[in-house]
Protein backbone atom coordinates (compact mmCIF):
# COMPACT_ATOMS: atom_id res chain seq x y z
CA UNK A 1 0.00 0.00 0.00
CA UNK A 2 1.59 3.62 -0.69
CA UNK A 3 1.97 5.60 1.82
CA UNK A 4 -1.19 5.84 3.00
CA UNK A 5 -2.22 9.05 5.29
CA UNK A 6 1.57 9.93 4.63
CA UNK A 7 2.21 13.61 3.81
CA UNK A 8 4.48 14.94 1.70
CA UNK A 9 7.66 16.78 2.06
CA UNK A 10 7.07 20.88 1.59
CA UNK A 11 4.09 21.50 3.84
CA UNK A 12 0.53 21.43 3.93
CA UNK A 13 -0.88 21.86 -0.22
CA UNK A 14 -2.24 25.90 -0.59
CA UNK A 15 -4.92 24.13 -2.86
CA UNK A 16 -8.26 24.79 -1.03
CA UNK A 17 -10.33 21.13 -1.06
CA UNK A 18 -13.49 20.31 0.85
CA UNK A 19 -11.35 18.52 3.98
CA UNK A 20 -10.31 22.35 4.99
CA UNK A 21 -12.08 23.16 8.22
CA UNK A 22 -12.75 26.63 7.13
CA UNK A 23 -14.36 26.11 4.04
CA UNK A 24 -17.01 28.27 3.03
CA UNK A 25 -20.66 26.73 3.32
CA UNK A 26 -21.58 27.85 -0.34
CA UNK A 27 -18.47 25.71 -1.42
CA UNK A 28 -19.96 22.58 -0.21
CA UNK A 29 -23.29 23.07 -1.26
CA UNK A 30 -21.98 24.17 -5.11
CA UNK A 31 -20.28 20.44 -4.98
CA UNK A 32 -23.34 18.56 -3.56
CA UNK A 33 -25.22 20.24 -6.45
CA UNK A 34 -22.57 19.59 -9.04
CA UNK A 35 -22.53 15.41 -7.22
CA UNK A 36 -26.16 15.23 -8.32
CA UNK A 37 -25.71 16.67 -11.95
CA UNK A 38 -22.64 14.04 -12.25
CA UNK A 39 -24.57 11.09 -11.29
CA UNK A 40 -27.54 12.00 -13.37
CA UNK A 41 -25.29 12.38 -16.36
CA UNK A 42 -23.58 9.40 -15.52
CA UNK A 43 -26.95 7.58 -14.98
CA UNK A 44 -27.15 6.21 -18.65
CA UNK A 45 -23.85 5.54 -19.32
CA UNK A 46 -22.00 1.97 -19.31
CA UNK A 47 -19.85 2.42 -16.31
CA UNK A 48 -18.81 5.38 -13.55
CA UNK A 49 -15.32 6.22 -14.90
CA UNK A 50 -14.46 9.85 -16.18
CA UNK A 51 -12.25 11.66 -16.78
CA UNK A 52 -12.09 15.45 -15.73
CA UNK A 53 -10.12 17.72 -17.61
CA UNK A 54 -9.61 21.50 -19.46
CA UNK A 55 -9.11 22.87 -22.75
CA UNK A 56 -5.68 24.52 -21.13
CA UNK A 57 -3.74 24.79 -18.27
CA UNK A 58 -4.15 26.47 -15.07
CA UNK A 59 -7.94 26.76 -15.23
CA UNK A 60 -8.43 24.60 -11.74
CA UNK A 61 -9.09 21.16 -13.35
CA UNK A 62 -7.18 19.26 -10.57
CA UNK A 63 -9.16 20.90 -7.59
CA UNK A 64 -12.36 20.56 -9.18
CA UNK A 65 -11.42 16.22 -9.80
CA UNK A 66 -10.34 16.28 -5.54
CA UNK A 67 -12.84 17.91 -4.52
CA UNK A 68 -15.84 15.84 -7.29
CA UNK A 69 -14.00 12.90 -5.34
CA UNK A 70 -14.31 13.91 -1.82
CA UNK A 71 -17.75 15.33 -2.00
CA UNK A 72 -19.18 11.59 -4.07
CA UNK A 73 -16.75 9.64 -1.05
CA UNK A 74 -18.95 11.50 1.47
CA UNK A 75 -22.21 10.49 -0.30
CA UNK A 76 -20.91 6.97 1.22
CA UNK A 77 -19.85 5.83 -2.70
CA UNK A 78 -16.38 4.15 -2.91
CA UNK A 79 -14.18 6.63 -5.24
CA UNK A 80 -10.93 5.96 -6.57
CA UNK A 81 -9.22 9.02 -7.87
CA UNK A 82 -6.11 8.48 -10.37
CA UNK A 83 -3.74 11.20 -10.94
CA UNK A 84 -3.73 10.30 -14.82
CA UNK A 85 -1.74 13.64 -15.76
CA UNK A 86 1.17 12.50 -16.16
CA UNK A 87 2.95 15.51 -17.18
CA UNK A 88 2.55 18.33 -14.35
CA UNK A 89 0.80 16.02 -11.90
CA UNK A 90 -0.41 17.58 -8.41
CA UNK A 91 -2.52 15.17 -6.77
CA UNK A 92 -0.07 14.22 -4.14
CA UNK A 93 0.30 17.66 -3.54
CA UNK A 94 -3.19 18.47 -3.30
CA UNK A 95 -3.86 15.51 -0.80
CA UNK A 96 -0.12 15.46 0.75
CA UNK A 97 0.83 11.96 -0.25
CA UNK A 98 4.23 10.11 -1.61
CA UNK A 99 4.94 9.93 -5.37
CA UNK A 100 7.20 7.65 -5.77
CA UNK A 101 5.19 4.84 -7.17
CA UNK A 102 1.85 5.44 -8.63
CA UNK A 103 -0.34 4.80 -11.62
CA UNK A 104 2.77 4.81 -13.97
CA UNK A 105 4.39 2.55 -12.04
CA UNK A 106 1.61 0.68 -12.11
CA UNK A 107 0.80 0.98 -15.96
CA UNK A 108 4.58 0.36 -16.43
CA UNK A 109 4.52 -3.35 -14.45
CA UNK A 110 6.67 -2.68 -11.44
CA UNK A 111 3.86 -2.73 -8.87
CA UNK A 112 0.80 -4.24 -8.54
CA UNK A 113 -2.08 -1.96 -7.52
CA UNK A 114 -2.40 -2.83 -4.02
CA UNK A 115 1.83 -1.45 -3.23
CA UNK A 116 0.50 1.90 -5.34
CA UNK A 117 -3.16 2.55 -4.05
CA UNK A 118 -3.54 5.23 -1.06
CA UNK A 119 -6.41 3.40 0.45
CA UNK A 120 -8.73 5.26 2.75
CA UNK A 121 -6.85 8.67 2.29
CA UNK A 122 -10.82 9.93 3.68
CA UNK A 123 -13.48 7.29 4.36
CA UNK A 124 -14.45 5.70 1.04
CA UNK A 125 -11.77 7.47 -1.10
CA UNK A 126 -9.24 5.85 -2.38
CA UNK A 127 -5.64 7.45 -4.48
CA UNK A 128 -3.50 6.31 -6.81
CA UNK A 129 -1.02 9.16 -8.17
CA UNK A 130 1.05 9.97 -10.58
CA UNK A 131 4.58 8.19 -9.52
CA UNK A 132 7.55 9.42 -11.46
CA UNK A 133 6.91 11.36 -14.21
CA UNK A 134 7.39 8.88 -18.01
CA UNK A 135 9.24 9.49 -21.04
CA UNK A 136 5.86 8.16 -22.83
CA UNK A 137 2.88 9.38 -21.13
CA UNK A 138 0.36 9.59 -23.71
CA UNK A 139 1.54 5.63 -24.78
CA UNK A 140 1.01 4.29 -20.90
CA UNK A 141 -2.47 6.72 -20.59
CA UNK A 142 -3.77 5.32 -23.63
CA UNK A 143 -2.60 1.67 -23.33
CA UNK A 144 -3.92 -1.55 -23.18
CA UNK A 145 -3.12 -2.37 -19.61
CA UNK A 146 -4.51 1.10 -18.50
CA UNK A 147 -8.01 0.29 -20.71
CA UNK A 148 -7.57 -3.52 -18.86
CA UNK A 149 -6.80 -1.78 -15.69
CA UNK A 150 -9.92 1.05 -15.40
CA UNK A 151 -12.58 -2.20 -16.31
CA UNK A 152 -11.47 -4.54 -13.36
CA UNK A 153 -11.30 -1.51 -11.22
CA UNK A 154 -14.48 -0.79 -11.84
CA UNK A 155 -16.13 -3.30 -10.19
CA UNK A 156 -14.40 -2.30 -7.23
CA UNK A 157 -15.76 0.98 -7.26
CA UNK A 158 -18.76 3.19 -7.54
CA UNK A 159 -17.25 5.97 -9.57
CA UNK A 160 -13.60 6.02 -10.75
CA UNK A 161 -12.43 9.56 -11.78
CA UNK A 162 -9.08 10.29 -14.04
CA UNK A 163 -7.54 13.62 -13.68
CA UNK A 164 -6.01 14.25 -17.16
CA UNK A 165 -3.73 16.47 -19.05
CA UNK A 166 -5.30 19.59 -20.95
CA UNK A 167 -6.75 18.98 -24.00
CA UNK A 168 -5.55 21.42 -26.11
CA UNK A 169 -2.32 20.67 -25.41
CA UNK A 170 -1.99 17.04 -25.25
CA UNK A 171 -4.29 13.93 -26.58
CA UNK A 172 -3.92 12.12 -23.44
CA UNK A 173 -7.79 12.38 -22.68
CA UNK A 174 -9.06 11.40 -25.31
CA UNK A 175 -6.78 7.95 -25.53
CA UNK A 176 -9.35 6.83 -23.10
CA UNK A 177 -12.52 7.80 -24.72
CA UNK A 178 -13.69 4.36 -25.98
CA UNK A 179 -13.26 2.99 -21.80
CA UNK A 180 -14.66 6.01 -19.66
CA UNK A 181 -18.13 6.89 -19.60
CA UNK A 182 -16.55 10.55 -20.82
CA UNK A 183 -14.94 13.60 -19.92
CA UNK A 184 -16.28 16.83 -17.85
CA UNK A 185 -14.43 20.11 -18.59
CA UNK A 186 -13.44 22.62 -16.29
CA UNK A 187 -13.29 26.16 -17.81
CA UNK A 188 -12.10 29.39 -15.49
CA UNK A 189 -14.22 32.13 -15.59
CA UNK A 190 -12.80 35.63 -17.01
CA UNK A 191 -9.36 33.01 -18.56
CA UNK A 192 -10.85 30.29 -20.30
CA UNK A 193 -11.79 31.70 -24.13
CA UNK A 194 -14.62 30.43 -25.52
CA UNK A 195 -12.65 29.58 -28.89
CA UNK A 196 -10.60 27.54 -26.22
CA UNK A 197 -13.20 25.69 -24.76
CA UNK A 198 -14.92 25.22 -28.00
CA UNK A 199 -12.05 23.16 -29.77
CA UNK A 200 -11.71 20.72 -26.55
CA UNK A 201 -15.47 20.00 -26.65
CA UNK A 202 -15.26 19.62 -31.19
CA UNK A 203 -11.61 17.47 -30.17
CA UNK A 204 -14.24 15.05 -27.82
CA UNK A 205 -16.92 14.94 -30.48
CA UNK A 206 -14.31 13.76 -33.32
CA UNK A 207 -13.21 11.43 -31.01
CA UNK A 208 -16.50 9.99 -30.50
CA UNK A 209 -16.68 10.65 -26.93
CA UNK A 210 -19.08 12.01 -24.44
CA UNK A 211 -19.03 15.44 -22.70
CA UNK A 212 -20.40 14.66 -19.52
CA UNK A 213 -20.41 18.33 -19.29
CA UNK A 214 -18.61 21.72 -18.35
CA UNK A 215 -18.25 23.42 -14.98
CA UNK A 216 -17.29 27.15 -14.66
CA UNK A 217 -15.25 28.14 -11.79
CA UNK A 218 -13.88 31.33 -10.02
CA UNK A 219 -16.59 33.66 -10.63
CA UNK A 220 -17.04 36.05 -8.51
CA UNK A 221 -20.18 36.63 -5.76
CA UNK A 222 -20.03 39.68 -4.01
CA UNK A 223 -22.08 40.39 -0.55
CA UNK A 224 -23.33 38.50 2.00
CA UNK A 225 -21.22 36.16 4.87
CA UNK A 226 -19.23 34.27 2.17
CA UNK A 227 -18.53 37.05 -0.58
CA UNK A 228 -15.76 35.73 -2.37
CA UNK A 229 -15.10 34.17 -5.76
CA UNK A 230 -17.43 31.24 -4.74
CA UNK A 231 -19.83 30.63 -7.53
CA UNK A 232 -19.89 27.27 -9.90
CA UNK A 233 -21.70 26.34 -13.46
CA UNK A 234 -22.45 23.71 -14.39
CA UNK A 235 -23.80 22.30 -17.96
CA UNK A 236 -25.35 19.32 -19.15
CA UNK A 237 -23.74 18.19 -23.10
CA UNK A 238 -27.19 18.64 -24.26
CA UNK A 239 -28.03 21.98 -23.09
CA UNK A 240 -29.34 21.70 -19.47
CA UNK A 241 -27.78 24.53 -17.89
CA UNK A 242 -27.18 24.71 -13.10
CA UNK A 243 -25.35 27.20 -11.56
CA UNK A 244 -24.41 27.36 -7.77
CA UNK A 245 -22.07 28.51 -5.17
CA UNK A 246 -18.47 26.78 -5.36
CA UNK A 247 -14.71 27.61 -5.13
CA UNK A 248 -11.61 28.04 -6.96
CA UNK A 249 -8.28 29.01 -5.41
CA UNK A 250 -4.88 29.35 -6.84
CA UNK A 251 -3.71 28.50 -10.58
CA UNK A 252 -2.89 25.28 -11.34
CA UNK A 253 -2.84 22.41 -14.25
Amino acid sequence: MAGRNKRAAGGRSKRRTLMDKNIAFPVTEAYKNLRTNISFALSTKNNRIFAVSSALASEGKSTVAANIAITLAQNNSKVLLIDGDLRKPVQHKVFELKNDVGISTLIGGLNSFKEVVNAGVIDNLDIVTCGPIPPNPSELLGSDNMKSLLTQLSSRYDYIIVDTPPINIVTDALTLLDTIAGILLVAKHAQSTYDALEQAIDSIKLADGALLGVVVNNMSVTGGKYGGKYSYKYKYSYGYSYSSSGDEDEDEE
